[in-house]
């Protein structure tokens, strides 16, 4: 049964609990719900979890555990002789699960019959013609093997899926049964429901930072193993970035930090001061007209994908420059592709990130201050200045650091304005590259992660996350210092 299909059976499943669960507590209680224990929402929302969150719950694991005990499985059929030495294990589990696929999407179409698909009778080269027909292309390397073990794995998908349907289906209707028998006037519902939403909203709670969690320990233990194969010193102190997957790679990370953190300042002097600016005019000074029109166009801005502001920058904002430090100009530049394209590029991109974020913050300031400040005598501009902005300071700083940490993590605006040029120069006007847009260029392809030229993008990535995390720190102290003057 396909997945959507038993997602909805279940979730009918609920739907008709939850009335039915409903009508049982009402008809025990003679129809009067006030005799009832609790509302009788209770006991139709009673019904509905004890449906829904077992039965979602066995078919989550199954998703997770299924795949992983079949491939274990299937895999041990493949000897180590029909693995190519130019491929792995995983390279060719990724033919063999194609190829599985391959032979359904042939059963479906009609160039199979099922009974050739099961037993796999037929020559390999007319199993091959016939996955052709439907669009399934084998590689030459995909040999007699390979096939029968996709057949393996097939049949062990189909008897899998049968099984998971049959078990989301018995502790779906077990949950049913359970709950509806339940459903009695002098039954508890609402403590029970309560107690359920309660260890749901923990359980999104600590799924969130399990996932954090996850991620850490999952760049710490691959950065670990590029560190084994590559020296520490000459990856955070080395100034030259040429990898090679043949051998003799140079991993030096300063000439991408270099170019990240450029681009980043350039960027933030562009958004920074207009998006404050236009926060202060919003917020103090613009009518109830303008400001209904200018903050929706403003926040725009955020809406609009990097891709579009990638071409943006290569197509308009470079030929531009060009033009005026180009060789047509000044002679400064000598490709559209440069730090201050991206850089301008960006810095528009995050307007909105500051405009909005400060707009709202220096709207929560207590009009009580403003009055006080206006009643001692104080101007409009001096009441911004020396009241409204210091009190808003903290909230002004998040947005900047929101801003600061968008800037570092985007990777197409690069790609497209910046180039790919890894380089430690100070003329905005040359090509440079971020971290992001190389650890992009290194997962890209089948890499093996076996090889220091792949597992370098996690060690990228941990040092981009140490950057960030340093960033976080650092304003939480500033914003907590001036906290404590302000108070």
């Amino acid at each position: 049964m396909p997945l959507l299909w038993l997602v909805l059976i279940v979730c009918a499943l609920a739907a008709a609990g939850y009335v039915i669960g409903r009508g049982r507590a009402l008809a025990g209680a003679g129809g009067d719900a006030r005799t009832l224990h609790s509302l009788p929402f209770y006991y139709g929302a009673h019904v509905v979890l004890l449906t829904l969150v077992p039965a979602l719950s066995v078919l989550v694991l199954w998703l997770l555990i299924q795949p992983m005990v079949i491939e274990g499985r299937v895999s041990g059929l493949i000897p180590d002789s029909a693995i190519p030495e130019s491929s792995t294990r995983d390279l060719v589990m990724s033919d063999v699960r194609r190829v599985a696929d391959g032979l359904d999407v042939a059963v479906a179409q009609g160039a199979m019959t099922p009974a050739e698909a099961r037993q796999m009778r037929s020559e390999f080269t007319d199993v091959r013609a016939r996955l052709g027909q439907v669009g399934v292309a084998l590689g030459a390397d995909v040999g007699p093997q390979l096939l029968r073990a996709a057949q393996r794995y097939r049949t062990l998908t189909g008897r899998g899926n049968l099984l998971k349907t049959g078990a989301v289906l018995l502790v779906a209707l077990a949950g049913f049964g359970l709950a509806v028998r339940r459903s009695r006037p002098e039954f508890r519902a609402r403590n029970v429901v309560e107690r359920a939403v309660r260890y749901l909203l923990i359980f999104a709670a600590t799924l969130a930072i399990l996932t954090t969690i996850g991620i850490v320990l999952s760049l710490v233990f691959n950065t670990i193993e590029f560190f084994r194969l590559y020296p520490a010193r000459d990856f955070f102190f080395g100034t030259v970035w040429s990898p090679s997957f043949g051998g003799g790679s140079q991993l030096g990370v300063l000439p991408l930090l270099w170019g990240t953190l450029y681009i980043s300042v350039i960027a933030l002097a562009v958004a920074v001061p207009i998006g404050l600016f236009a926060a202060v005019y919003l917020s103090e000074y613009a009518g109830s007209r303008t400001r209904a029109a200018a903050k929706p166009l403003l926040e725009m801005l955020a809406g609009i994908p990097t891709i579009v502001y990638g071409l943006f920058a290569l197509l308009t904002v470079g030929p531009l420059l060009m033009r005026v430090f180009g060789d047509g100009g000044l002679g400064w530049m000598q490709a559209g592709t440069a730090v201050m394209t991206a850089g301008l590029v960006m810095g528009i991109m995050l307007i909105p990130f500051v405009s909005s974020l400060s707009d709202d913050i220096i709207n929560a300031v207590p009009q009580s201050m403003r009055d006080g400040s206006l009643g001692l005598g104080a101007t409009k501009s001096e009441t911004v200045k020396q009241v409204v902005l210091p009190a808003a300071l903290p909230g002004i700083v998040g947005a900047i650091l929101l801003a600061a940490s968008r800037a570092i993590g985007e990777t197409m605006i690069v790609v497209l304005g910046a180039g790919a040029a890894a380089r430690l120069s100070t003329n905005p006007f040359d090509a440079m590259t971020t971290v992001t847009a190389k650890i992009v260029s290194q997962l890209t392809g089948d890499a093996d992660f076996a090889s220091p030229e792949a597992l370098v993008a996690f060690a990228l990535g941990m040092t981009l996350f140490v950057i960030t995390l340093g960033l976080n720190v650092f304003a939480l102290y500033i914003v907590r210092r001036y906290r404590e003057q302000y108070e």
